[in-house]
């Protein structure tokens, strides 16, 4: 047999379907299907998730939906890299758009009406985190990796993040987004990120025991993943041992008063690695971006999914539009495409960030035409509002 050239190859990788949707018996399956970039979101690749969600919905013969990745990611977060380059050769509303169909996306998840198990197998982060992190059960593993360290390259934790972290035990949320602290799946189950623990190598049978699951009764799904599921080796006196220097910290009003919080607690500390890591994750992070998301996410405490998935397509817009700031495309430049890693971010320290920069970012667009406030599709809790009742 002839070998395939590079170029065969790589038209070969381009006709593989972004996401493939399959069906057994009772089960119905979204999987992501760019395993060379991390399963990394695209628009066309939300727009489809979209349609075909909303038809499973609808299907009385559907008992279930089943979220994956193939890979060694479940999903990275959304494709920034190709978003950034249709905002620099294009228009910044071109961002937007690519946006707004991510929170379309994460609204409906959060909304959806039957059960969705989300199978966490390896990274998530960003977009990954708000696509599965609304799932009814949220299963993640012993290879489970996740982050939102959005705030390196100058963006927020966003797609719901300022729900889903805020409704974390304490200040963890806090502790998670300004730090891009990576937590493993024994962690993300101590803390409510996820519903159960299950090894990696159990994960075709529990999906094979999924589909046989002749009905959408939550408590069925539940027994059927409660055969598989594994208990951790996280200590819970070790987590609340952590937590309680978090909320120690990470209570605190300002990002500067967190920081020195934190770098005290390190000198009593010096042997708690996670300890110094928040304090240089933190160090190297946007300035601005860490300030706007402690504002979101304390906001967001109090607020619904609808106003904190409204209130990010605001934020992000404006950073988008760089009018206030442009530290998104700065970051970009050294942490996606020049790969430097040395962000020159603007204004360089936490204190040159005015509080009436950090108000810019939260108002609407009014003085620019091509930007509208984020419409969600009317949705109706009436039914299996499980992810509610989780969160």
């Amino acid at each position: 047999m002839q070998a395939l050239s590079t170029a065969e190859l790589f038209c070969r990788g381009l006709d593989e379907p972004p996401v493939l949707f399959e069906e057994s018996l009772g089960a119905r399956k979204v999987v992501l299907n760019r395993p060379s970039r991390l399963n990394s979101i695209t628009f066309e690749m939300a727009s489809q998730m979209i349609r075909k969600l909303r038809i499973y919905e609808d299907d009385h013969t559907a008992n279930l939906v089943i979220l994956k990745g193939n890979g060694q990611a479940f999903c990275s977060g959304g494709d920034l890299i190709s978003n950034m380059c249709f905002m620099l050769t294009g228009h910044w509303s071109f961002g937007a758009i690519a946006y707004k169909k991510l929170l379309t996306l994460t609204y409906l998840i959060a909304s959806y009406k039957k059960p969705l198990v989300c199978l966490i197998d390896g990274i998530v982060m960003g977009s990954g985190a708000g696509i599965s992190m609304y799932g009814s059960f949220r299963v993640v593993t012993d290879n489970t990796v996740f982050a939102m360290p959005e705030a390196s390259i100058g963006l927020f934790p966003d797609v719901g993040a300022s729900h889903f972290l805020s409704k974390l035990p304490g200040y963890f949320g806090e502790y998670v987004g300004l730090t891009g602290a990576r937590l493993n799946g024994a962690t993300m189950l101590a803390c409510g990120l996820a519903t159960h623990f299950v090894f990696s190598k159990d994960l075709p049978s529990l999906e094979h025991a999924l589909s046989s699951v002749d009905s959408s009764n939550a408590s069925e799904i539940l027994s059927v993943i409660d055969k598989f599921a594994q208990k951790t080796n996280t200590k819970e006196e070790d987590f609340h041992k952590r937590l309680k220097s978090i909320n120690k910290c990470f209570s605190r009003q300002t990002v500067e008063g967190i920081l020195h919080s934190l770098e005290k607690e390190l000198v009593d500390n010096l042997t708690e690695k996670w300890i110094a890591d928040a304090v240089n994750n933190m160090k190297s992070a946007s300035p601005t971006s860490l300030k706007i998301f402690l504002r979101s996410i304390r906001e967001g405490r109090g607020q619904t999914i609808e106003q904190c998935l409204a209130r990010e397509y605001t934020i992000h817009s404006n950073i988008i539009r760089r009018k206030i700031t442009n530290d998104f495309y700065e970051g970009s430049r050294a942490m996606l495409f020049d790969k430097d890693k040395k962000p020159k971010w603007d204004p360089p320290k936490l204190e040159l960030v005015r509080a009436d920069m950090v108000d810019m970012v939260f108002k609407p667009l009014e003085d620019d035409d091509d930007w509208n406030c984020l419409q969600l599709p009317a949705r109706s809790f009436d039914l299996l509002d499980h992810t509610r009742s989780k969160l």
